[in-house]
């Protein structure tokens, strides 16, 4: 291919400095550990409108320079700045061009580290920048951006106090984009007063990128609607951070968000900050009730405000950054016409770097050089959605949800016999009610390993084995009318796809990954950053159900979800749960379960309270998106359906049985650090 089909927009670079500038980006890959595989998503030596690696890695320049903030978080009366290490190809700007820069903006480069392998930021002795965590530098600095590496305030060697999602964290990135846009000030060094300046390298044009925390901090930057920002591409990020500690009122399993600014910051961040974290814990109440701070950490509510393209990527099992995080967003997005695109895996919280390599690699590659290139590649407008159906099996859809999806109500109703009720169309008749007693001791796993038998524990509906496959693309909604024994309450729905299936394990560690002792190599390398990871491959197991979505809500918001109220005993109160978004086929042959309980062992924290809760079935429904809507679901509920394949231990006995050990525990609760 012709080398000037690669160079970036402006002038044609003279035939010596493209000669000279591959050589160097030969030298450089050569530094990778002896027997790793190099660069497997490279495109083919014709392909067109791709950025290439003509740019010495090894000869980058790398820096690091501190952005004043406008802020002063810790109180010393000074504006706090955030420190950013910067790596750069050096070519461009010896050529009098400028390029674009990829951002991830982080807590994490000091505390935790990023990634499978947990990589740090490290330094050489004057404090220059020698490894930067992952591959985006590695990879995309020979082909011609810029990777920038932010240190949130309270972090590594920033001022200021991480304040756990709110004006802090976001202004420490979108403070950056505004610097490499020339509308914020930067200097050389954490105190000093000598300027550093990015206009003279960077084009202005920025995609941030980020897992869990980091994702979310590119959210929070895109609903700013800041200048610059052309594309974000967050992964496994939150939208709400009320909605990671709380869910309509009941607090998720360890719900205190003070803690995470302790756990991010730096040492001495730590010895000053302790007036932050006072503040946090007063402004987020355990009760679950919304306040001004959780309205701060709000992304959804200024979904209106994003000018730059998503790329979104969640695992429809985490159960850390749950997956409503994911289905408000793409909601809101999708309402103010935002350009967006999602891969939805069957892994728990894990980036889609070690779950779909290459063709992740590659499709990232595309999407910056669209969107922060310019680079007419097609991408724009190829499917918007990929969705894992097994693992390491995916499909794609045009639009998600896909066209023809429709809310349909179901219904559930007393069964024929003692066990579970009837799921449907056609509404209970008055009158008819399902009981159940609060028991923090069991979970989703137990109740729906226990769904054909009659429980205390749980209110289980069920449909008849489905004759076609029935497809679930989006956010589910159930509404519960229920009267309660207590003053306290609260509600766990959940669906259900019954029959045997492999699934990644996203309940064993690795969250439906397992790590290799092999590597591979994507980029370039140095002696001190390595563009070689460790490799993965999915880790599975054999299962006789597979949760599809869940909600939990405390009884007590029924008139407000923002704030919640004591229950009257023997007093009926109709809730409405949300569900996290899912992408699920129920195959022939399966049924689908509705399931309503209170405590969702590991998951939610219980009421203070054991409260019996009976649920008036007329008046209780839930309302699904399906694929062709009702017509869908009736042609799949009607004629004969296909015998159950399976492992016969996998193919539950009347009476249930308990699900297999590698999928009943441990389970995963946030555990307070969206990592």
């Amino acid at each position: 291919m012709p080398m000037r089909k690669r160079i970036t927009r402006g002038a044609r670079a003279p035939y010596g400095t493209l000669v000279a500038a591959a050589t160097a980006a030969l030298l450089a890959t050569l530094v990778t550990p002896a027997g790793a595989r190099t660069d497997p998503a490279a495109p083919p030596a014709g392909s067109v409108r791709e950025s290439r690696p003509v740019h010495s890695y090894a000869d980058a320049v790398r820096e690091s320079v501190w952005v004043d903030t406008g802020l002063d978080g810790d109180g010393d009366g000074r504006a706090d700045r955030v420190a950013v290490d910067v790596v750069r190809p050096r070519e461009p700007a010896a050529a009098g061009r400028r390029i674009p820069v990829i951002m991830d903006a982080s807590p994490y480069y000091a505390c935790c580290g990023r990634g499978n392998e947990g990589q740090k930021k490290t330094y050489d002795a004057d404090g220059r920048p020698v490894q930067f965590p992952l591959y985006y530098d590695n990879y995309f600095v020979p082909r011609g951006y810029a990777f920038v590496a932010v240190d949130l305030a309270g972090t590594n060697r920033s001022d200021g106090c991480d304040d756990v999602g709110g004006r802090s964290d976001v202004r420490s990135a979108k403070a950056v984009v505004d610097w490499l846009n020339g509308r914020a000030r930067g200097y050389t060094t954490r105190t000093g007063t000598a300027p550093a300046r990015a206009t003279g390298w960077s084009t202005g044009n920025v995609g941030m990128i980020g897992k869990s925390w980091d994702g979310t901090v590119a959210n929070g930057v895109a609903a700013t609607g800041v200048e610059g920002l052309k594309t974000i591409v967050p992964i496994g990020a939150i939208s709400s951070w009320y909605d990671y500690f709380h869910s309509q009122g009941a607090p998720l399993y360890d719900a205190n968000p003070s803690w995470l600014s302790d756990y991010v910051n730096s040492p001495d961040a730590r010895a000053r900050c302790g007036a932050v974290q006072d503040r946090i814990t007063a402004a987020t109440p355990y009760n679950g009730d919304w306040t001004a701070a959780w309205s701060e950490r709000d992304h959804v509510k200024d979904a209106h405000k994003v000018k730059a393209s998503v790329f979104a990527v969640h695992g429809q099992q985490d159960l850390n950054v749950r997956a409503g995080q994911f289905g408000k967003w793409w909601d809101a997005l999708a309402a103010h016409g935002v350009e967006r695109k999602v891969w939805l895996s069957q892994t728990g919280h894990v980036d889609p770097f070690d779950f779909r390599r290459a063709d992740w690699v590659r499709t990232l590659h595309r999407w910056f050089d669209h969107y922060l290139l310019g680079y007419d590649n097609g991408i724009d407008r190829e499917p918007v959605a990929d969705v894992e159906r097994a693992p390491d099996r995916w499909t794609t859809d045009r639009h998600w949800p896909p066209r023809g999806t429709a809310t349909t109500t179901l219904r559930p109703a007393p069964g024929a016999a003692a066990g579970p009720g009837v799921l449907g169309r056609a509404p209970a008749a008055p009158g008819s009610t399902a009981a159940f007693t609060d028991d923090p001791s069991l979970g989703e796993l137990d109740w729906a390993a226990r769904i054909d038998t009659a429980t205390p524990e749980k209110a289980g509906f069920v449909t008849r084995p489905l004759s076609r496959d029935l497809r679930i693309a989006g956010s589910s909604r159930v509404t519960v009318t229920a009267t309660p024994t207590t003053a306290t309450a609260h509600l766990s729905a959940v669906l259900v796809d019954l029959g045997p299936a492999t699934i990644r394990d996203y309940a064993a560690a690795g969250e439906g990954i397992t790590t290799l002792d092999e590597r591979t190599c994507w980029g370039a390398s140095t002696p001190g950053d390595s563009a070689c990871f460790k490799e993965t491959e999915a880790r599975t197991a054999d299962v006789p159900h597979t949760v599809v979505s869940r909600g939990w809500a405390d009884l007590g918001t029924w008139a407000d979800p923002r704030k919640g109220r004591p229950l009257t005993p023997g007093r009926a109160y109709t809730l409405t749960l949300d569900l996290a978004a899912a992408d699920h086929v129920v195959p022939a042959g399966h049924r689908l379960a509705l399931i309503v309980g209170g405590t969702d062992r590991d998951l939610l924290d219980p009421p203070s309270t054991t409260p019996t809760l009976t649920l008036d079935l007329a008046r209780t429904r839930a309302e699904l998106p399906l694929v062709g809507g009702a017509g869908a679901f009736a042609r799949a509920t009607t004629g004969p359906a296909p015998a159950l394949s399976a492992p016969p231990s996998l193919l539950l006995p009347p009476g249930g049985s308990a699900p297999p050990a590698a999928v009943a525990g441990p389970r995963l609760p946030g555990v307070g650090a969206a990592r």
